[in-house]
């Protein structure tokens, strides 16, 4: 084994392990209280979506990457790479979804207490379960067409444009479905990119405005706490750009895989590496922001 392939096994199997232990610990918490019999607030409906997304994502990227550093070169065949790749983008298009929906959400329950506003809260937190299920029916269609372009690595077929994704292979046709399906798809992730932009730029300012309001109320003797709605708006801000940092790098990595023959294996290390450092970043964030996941999590480990 080359000792470069030894080193990134350990780092990618060090990345996956973390991130499953994460999200599964998290979603442990919520199966719990659902168990319990807690009702789960709007916000944790959301959060169970993303952090099973992301332990899909974890799940579908990291372990295929990981077992392919430790010498499994050949370890999936065309129906495993199709259904690896299938679960990874759906797992990447829910992420980005209900990333949005988070910020979306947040930014109504921090809105101003006006007549317009209120009747929104009151709207959206009745279809927040249909929103999360549709996100994956739409998912579940839209990303059919990356099982027909995918197959196993030691495929005798020869395509011209061929793209590798370290443990898998796939093609690129020449047919005007390619760049109509790939134009669905950036419209689809711009759109929810922009939203949460907007919800973004709409949370800080309501933060500044609100700073900006109590600045002189408090006490010089006495720090001003952080609002719980400010804790948690200042987290989704936080996850926010975190994603958008890491979905702009893996989407350029993505054009330099698919459009230029044989790339470097660091290239492609890097990309697995960027999609999988979202998911496993998501949920010590959220267990950190949430009061009720930090002392469960506290008690837990006493014990």
């Amino acid at each position: 084994m080359i000792p470069e392939h030894l080193v990134m096994g350990i780092f990618f199997f060090s990345q996956t392990t973390v991130g499953i232990l994460g999200n599964w610990s998290l979603l442990f918490h919520y199966f719990f209280s659902v168990y319990t019999g807690k009702n789960l607030t709007p916000t944790d409906q959301i959060i169970t979506h993303l952090t099973f997304a992301n332990s899909l994502a974890i799940m579908s990227r990291g372990i295929p990457q990981t077992m392919r550093q430790f010498g499994s070169k050949y370890l999936l065949d065309d129906t495993g790479c199709k259904l690896t790749l299938y679960l990874n983008r759906i797992s990447r298009g829910i992420s980005l979804n209900t990333t949005c929906l988070l910020s979306c959400f947040q930014a109504l329950t921090i809105s101003p207490r006006s007549g317009k506003w209120v009747a929104w809260k009151h709207r959206t937190t009745k279809y927040i379960s249909p929103c999360c299920s549709l996100g994956w029916l739409i998912h579940l269609l839209l990303n059919i067409m990356i099982t027909m372009r995918v197959t196993g690595y030691p495929n005798s077929e020869n395509f011209t444009n061929r793209f590798h994704y370290g443990f898998c292979s796939g093609f690129v046709s020449g047919t005007i479905t390619t760049p109509l399906y790939v134009s669905l798809l950036c419209c689809t992730d711009g759109l929810c990119l922009g939203l949460m932009a907007w919800a973004s730029g709409s949370m800080v300012s309501i933060l500044y405005g609100h700073k900006r309001q109590v600045r002189y109320i408090h006490s010089a003797h006495r720090s001003p706490r952080v609002s719980p709605e400010a804790r948690a708006t200042q987290t989704i801000l936080l996850l926010v750009c975190t994603f958008v940092t890491c979905y702009s790098l893996s989407s350029t990595l993505v054009v330099y895989v698919t459009f230029f023959e044989n790339p470097r294996l660091w290239v492609i290390n890097i990309f697995a590496f960027l999609e999988t450092c979202f998911p496993m970043f998501c949920p010590f964030v959220l267990i950190n922001n949430n009061s009720t996941s930090r002392s469960y999590f506290s008690c837990w480990g006493s014990r």
